[in-house]
């Protein structure tokens, strides 16, 4: 007979209803709450479109489908059942997203504290940590273990579809993320002529910029992988020589997965969103003014960066593998 699974009573809701980047930035706190709630059902409210992501995390049961405009807080009165029995606000700390959980009348709801309340009633949140931290001391406020290092996904099980590329992926989801198109083609272009198997990827909406690096860099359909379904995607970034691309959901995906990276960053400084120190990632940041990071045009200090810088860091991230610990961050001045 074959064995049923054990049906969990009682769910914990979390909300955080962002990208992928988002999420992936979550998941020491998703494990953390995983390993404080082991009988509950853990379920997160997120866009439908990260439901395969979720799951790659070992910490997600189900997948609530919930998103808004502009990462802003999504409605959750579609929630059926009775309420849940804990409720975790990872999306924000204003009032928008405690009260989108505070609706649904759950026994508990942990969140940061909110404008206006006691400062001894819930922690505060802080504009100076990073944001794997800043989740896991929220958890930690509430007596709940969580490890800022706990990241890395296990490896997909499904093949690269070009397996040992160097992948570059030009898109973000923001202009202000967006380092401009030709020079991702002049990085391809130099990258291709030092005799290396350069893949340019993309997902929903980089159709244009792809078309401007392929035109640009000489390319073919056989140099690109775009809008691949979630598992062949991550199967292309996990096995990847090493993986190119600005500060978006994707290179959290590599850090993930432990595929070398070269991360350039701009409107939002590393030690606030970049990969923790390890050798394999290179971080090239140009030190500057704090910017919006959903900006409507490439923020200034992401066009201080070369097109030499990164195709050096592309080098000696492939010809020098480095083995894991600390450094490989460039503050570049």
């Amino acid at each position: 007979m074959r064995r049923r699974r054990p049906v969990r009573a009682r769910r914990l809701l979390v909300l955080r209803a962002l990208g992928l980047g988002d999420l992936l930035a979550g998941v020491p706190a998703l494990r953390g709450l995983r390993r404080a709630f082991p009988a509950h059902e853990l379920v997160l409210a997120a866009p439908e479109g990260l439901r395969e992501a979720a799951a790659a995390t070992e910490a997600v049961d189900t997948v609530f489908p919930a998103e808004a405009p502009g990462r802003g807080v999504p409605s959750l009165r579609h929630w059926t059942g009775p309420p849940p029995d804990v409720a975790v606000d990872l999306h924000g700390n204003g009032p928008e997203s405690h009260r989108a959980l505070a609706e649904l009348d759950p026994r508990r709801l942990l969140s940061f504290a909110r404008p206006g309340t006691p400062p001894d009633t819930a922690p505060r949140r802080r504009s100076d940590e990073h944001e794997r931290t800043r989740w896991c001391r929220l958890l930690w406020a509430y007596g709940i273990p969580a490890d800022p290092s706990d990241l890395r996904l296990r490896l997909p099980t499904e093949p690269s579809p070009v397996p040992d590329a160097v992948v570059v992926h030009p898109g973000a989801n923001a202009a202000a993320r967006r380092w401009p198109a030709w020079r991702y083609a002049a990085v391809v272009r130099q990258l291709r002529a030092a005799g290396l198997r350069v893949v340019v990827s993309g997902g929903p909406g980089d159709g244009p910029t792809l078309d401007e690096v392929g035109e640009r860099a000489w390319l073919t359909g056989e140099d690109f992988a775009y809008d691949l379904p979630f598992a062949r995607f991550a199967a292309l970034v996990a096995h990847a020589a090493v993986f190119v691309s600005a500060d978006t959901g994707p290179a959290h995906l590599a850090v993930a997965y432990g595929t070398p990276s070269v991360t350039l960053f701009g409107p939002v400084a590393p030690r606030l969103w970049g990969p923790p120190p390890d050798k394999r990632h290179t971080v090239l940041w140009h030190e500057g003014a704090p910017g919006d990071p959903n900006g409507r045009r490439p923020d200034r200090s992401l066009l201080r960066v070369r097109v030499a810088e990164v195709v050096d860091a592309a080098l000696a991230r492939v010809r020098e593998p480095a083995v894991p610990g600390p450094g490989g961050l460039r503050h570049v001045r």
